[in-house]
């Protein structure tokens, strides 16, 4: 987690922020952290999956065809008696 100190907040900022945190029950600084979230998050790339970031990383400089050796048969099991 990082923190974030905002120096020279001006009070018409200030009272609206402390009065809101107090009518949600939060600090001031929880406030804060939950309307950067509210605010924020729409614009924030959705979370991939491993598959989808090797994929995006992977796929601009084209595909990877792989040469598959024939499989060879099964041996046979053990005989067990």
């Amino acid at each position: 987690m990082a923190t974030l100190t905002i120096r020279n907040l001006e009070p018409t900022l200030k009272e609206p922020l402390r009065v809101r945190a107090a009518e949600h029950g939060h600090s001031m600084e929880a406030e804060a952290r939950r309307i950067l979230r509210d605010t924020l998050a729409p614009t924030l790339p959705a979370e991939l999956n491993l598959y989808d970031r090797i994929r995006t990383r992977i796929e601009p400089i084209g595909g990877v065809e792989l040469e598959l050796p024939n499989r060879e048969p099964a041996r046979e099991p053990p005989a067990f008696e």
